[in-house]
């Protein structure tokens, strides 16, 4: 045999694969029972039977008037399945959600078919605004059912995200003003060229569109005040977000704020912060946090010795005084913190308040090396005293032989020390200080690293939620509420796959 023979080619022409023909492009009809796609442990399973049995979707008959007269409205259980659901599979916008209502089968099971177009979506989500808070009780109080809440270590951190604004369009009112003067001047260049060219009777009508934009914001809204007393930038597009500063520069967004317990990093409570400084926020998160817990059972007094652990950015007169006002075991530490801490360093630690004795009757201060420390003029902010301030002699602390622990710069003649005005919080920013700086008040704060830096990570990352599409502290509050609320019903689905969760719901 060779292979040009007519036998070979016979035998080789049958020996070959032959396999059914696939065309891709083809449409199929297939029955689906939309019951049967949403398993038992599944996320979708547990959002919607949450939602069906768990949460008190009752709250939302009032925002509805059309029993007599009008079209029938998407049913809320619906339209929080497919938000839900959409935020926990990284769909951000209210047209990826409409497109998935429309060509993904799990989203078509949770609607029951209904595919509700962007624009209603979108409508949806600020209309809630009054009932947002109850809903995410309700599945705080079926994670506390579960025995996910710990309720003994709270952690507190903002994560700052940009908004839906441009950084280009802030900036303070005199700033704002001056930049409308500029666009007016601008477009009466344009018109005096008298050209007729399309492409500047287009930029004229853009500049006009501009200006009446700036005329309308310039009219409506007053200087933006900190807490320092100081104005600052305004934003056209936004005007409740603020520049911020971050690790990656600076961006114009909120400060995402969340209080998370310890033992399986459940939120307790978020809230989308306006100010890029932190320590304007803690005060409001342990309100919210124990108006939550009150909601789903629990006393009045629950926060009572429980141990809250945030950053030195969430150390101010403010926090200190609501921590001692709740009874709280603070553990804030001060910028010095880690300076101190002997495991990461080498040689003599830095002093830190409580090494410092204080005397009330002179109101005085004795530094460690016993050299006296007498009362400077006070600091105000808007007419309020906030600080107390000390310092030594500079002749004294020049030839000290612990200057180097002391003075916090090198280029410091003279240690000063400022404490909170206020005598009861400033005791208690020192015993917590003295605290924080024992092996064991160490090993505290050490877990608040671990307890809510995952939140921000499973949020941002996996969720893929790395800004803010709504504009408004009202809108974009309510967004940030309900991604931790896909968080919290992923922890159920995560701890309580076995009997706890199925009998449950």
């Amino acid at each position: 045999m060779y292979f040009g023979s007519t036998e070979f080619t016979h035998k080789l022409k049958f020996s070959m694969a032959k396999y059914k023909n696939c065309n891709y492009d083809q449409m199929i009809m297939v029955p689906v029972c939309l019951k049967d796609q949403l398993l038992p442990g599944t996320l979708e399973y547990t959002i919607h039977t949450l939602i069906e049995e768990r949460v008190d979707m009752s709250i939302f008959d009032d925002n509805y008037n059309n029993d007599d007269t009008g079209c029938p409205a998407y049913d809320p259980k619906i339209m929080f399945k497919i938000i839900l659901f959409g935020y926990a599979r990284g769909l951000t916008t209210s047209r990826k959600l409409e497109k998935a209502c429309r060509e993904n089968i799990i989203f078509m099971a949770l609607t029951c078919g209904q595919a509700p177009d962007h624009s209603t979506i979108a409508t949806f989500i600020p209309a809630v605004k009054a009932q947002i808070m109850p809903m995410f009780q309700d599945i705080l109080l079926f994670c506390d059912e579960l025995g996910l809440l710990g309720g003994t270590t709270f952690s507190a951190d903002g994560l700052k995200l940009p908004s839906n604004a441009s950084k280009d369009k802030s900036g303070t009112i005199e700033q704002l003003d001056q930049k409308k003067q500029r666009l007016e001047k601008r477009l009466a260049e344009l018109m005096d060229e008298h050209i007729e060219n399309d492409a500047k009777v287009q930029k004229a009508k853009q500049l006009e569109k501009r200006i009446e934009t700036l005329n309308e914001f310039l009219h409506d809204n007053e200087p933006k005040i900190n807490s320092r007393g100081k104005e600052i930038k305004s934003n056209v597009t936004d005007n409740d977000s603020s520049l911020m500063m971050t690790s990656h520069g600076v961006i114009q967004g909120y400060n995402a704020q969340a209080i998370v317990d310890s033992k399986h990093q459940i939120v307790m409570f978020p809230d989308a912060g306006t100010s890029g400084q932190d320590n304007e926020h803690l005060a409001l998160l342990i309100e919210g946090a124990k108006d939550n817990l009150v909601a789903i059972g629990k006393d009045d007094e629950c926060l009572k010795q429980v141990n809250m652990l945030a950053d030195a950015n969430y150390l101010s007169p403010t926090n200190v005084e609501k921590l001692q006002d709740e009874q709280i075991n603070g553990y804030i530490p001060d910028t010095d913190f880690r300076k101190r801490d002997p495991r990461l360093i080498q040689g003599d630690p830095k002093f830190s308040l409580a090494d410092f004795y204080y005397n009330e009757d002179d109101d005085v201060y004795t530094c460690p090396a016993g050299e006296t420390l007498t009362r400077q003029p006070d600091s105000t902010r808007n007419g309020k005293k906030y600080y107390r301030h000390y310092a030594a002699e500079e002749t004294k602390c020049s030839s000290c032989s612990v200057r180097h622990r002391c003075l916090a710069k090198k280029t410091s003649k003279r240690r000063y020390l400022s404490v909170y005005y206020d005598k009861k919080i400033a005791a208690y920013a020192h015993d917590m200080m003295s605290k924080l700086d024992t092996e064991e008040g160490r090993k505290i704060y050490d877990q608040r690293l671990g307890m809510v830096e995952p939140v921000f990570a499973n949020i941002r990352v996996q969720k893929r939620m790395d800004r803010f599409w709504r504009r408004g502290k009202d809108k974009v509050n309510i967004e940030w509420i309900l991604y931790c609320m896909v968080h919290n019903i992923e922890k159920c689905i995560q701890y309580c796959r076995k009997p706890a969760l199925s009998p449950a719901i």
